[in-house]
């Protein structure tokens, strides 16, 4: 399965993954993940959001078991971050049938959509969608760089944007949801486990920075004449760094956008994209609220103008503890349990299903690049920790 999906998306130049929502890469993988369910005899459906499900069981029974994760990248993504655990549910399935374990709940395997944000600049779209935290409308509005919107880039993909929306009755049937993920740091590197258990999810956000000035020759306006938004976004980007270290946070300006984006001129605006996150949300305000007010007295020095869009947000996610406890003892009472820093469609979907996580050991804490890892050996201790939970959960 592994060497099947590997080249699916993966950039020639960077080493890289683009597999973006709806395009061609997207595509093949969609097509991936419907062969894997209709070689294993599972039942094969796309929801009203372009999520895919395959079932083992009747979908309609209720208090189903679920697993799996997203097959979506951001630019130039590591080939593990989301793939991992939906190949891993597959390869779970295989071992619990090679034990012969007799289902007493159905189990199904999803491929969540748009999970990684990284075509319209919003993270799990296809999981906030059916869980009613994005609505048909706010969708509608969203748009990729060339000005595709979203319905559009769907329609094209031959799926029905007008069918979009929350879907309350299939969440309603599923009794819990476990997602393994490569972990995206390195503490199990550092404690030598090869797999952990999550226990939240760090409140987190992107907020957009419009910066604006007046665009001018690079070669003829006095220094003193300038009203440079590059300026003032500069020593923005300086105060996240600071002030993140002042509060034991993290937040960074990764992504940017420039107009007239000329190497001769002076710019006219300077978009540029914070991501922050924090343990707790009173330290994430903290750390927003300090950004923004060393970014507005730069404005006043610079001559510039500032506006601030909060463009996604997710508070702290803490998986429900019964559930977590219950694998805990499915695996033995010696796993560790730590927290992340990474949004999840587990986290999204926490508010309306009981989820927990699993992660797999990245010897190098590399994730979201080309060298994201895990090794073979790692990852094979990952399927059969899921196979065990699934065994302890769905074969009661």
């Amino acid at each position: 399965m592994w060497a099947d999906l590997a080249p699916v998306g993966r950039h020639a130049d960077s080493g890289g993954y683009r597999r973006y929502a709806w395009t061609g890469a997207d595509a093949d993988c969609r097509t991936w993940f419907q062969e894997q369910a209709r070689a294993r005899g599972l039942a094969y459906e796309s929801d009203r959001n372009g999520n895919q499900w395959a079932w083992l069981g009747d979908p309609l029974a209720g208090d189903a078991v679920v697993t799996g994760s997203h097959l979506d990248s951001v630019p130039d993504g590591g080939a593990f971050d989301g793939p991992l655990g939906v190949v891993s549910s597959f390869a779970a399935l295989d071992e619990l049938r090679r034990r012969g374990a007799e289902f007493s709940r159905p189990l199904a395997i999803t491929n969540f959509g748009d999970e990684e944000g990284a075509r319209f600049g919003l993270a799990c779209v296809g999981s906030r969608l059916a869980a009613g935290q994005l609505t048909k409308e706010k969708a509608y509005e969203l748009r990729d760089a060339d000005g595709i919107a979203l319905p559009q880039a769907m329609e094209a993909a031959g799926y029905d944007p007008d069918a979009i929306g929350a879907d309350p009755e299939r969440l309603a049937r599923i009794g819990a949801f476990v997602e393994l993920h490569v972990e995206q740091g390195r503490a199990l590197d550092l404690s030598g486990d090869r797999v952990g258990i999550a226990s939240a999810i760090w409140p987190h956000g992107r907020w957009r920075f419009d910066f604006r000035g007046e665009a001018n020759h690079a070669g003829t306006t006095r220094l003193a004449d300038r009203r440079d938004p590059m300026l003032t976004y500069a020593a923005t980007v300086l105060a996240a760094r600071t002030e993140a270290a002042l509060a034991g946070a993290v937040a960074t300006f990764g992504k940017i956008a420039v107009e007239p984006n000329g190497v001769n001129a002076i710019p006219s605006l300077v978009r540029g994209w914070l991501d922050s996150r924090a343990a707790d949300q009173a330290t994430l305000d903290t750390v927003v609220t300090a950004v923004e007010k060393a970014a507005r007295e730069r404005a006043d020095q610079d001559g510039t103008e500032l506006a601030v869009v909060r463009e996604s947000f997710t508070p702290v996610v803490e998986f429900e503890h019964a559930l977590r406890d219950e694998i805990d003892r499915i695996l033995g009472g010696s796993v560790p349990v730590l927290g992340t820093g990474a949004g999840h469609d587990a986290g999204i979907l926490s508010a309306a299903v009981p989820t927990a996580m699993l992660f797999v050991r990245n010897p190098t804490g590399v994730s979201h690049s080309p060298r994201e890892f895990a090794a073979e050996d790692d990852c094979v201790a990952g399927v059969l920790a899921l196979a065990d939970v699934l065994e302890g959960l769905a074969c009661r």
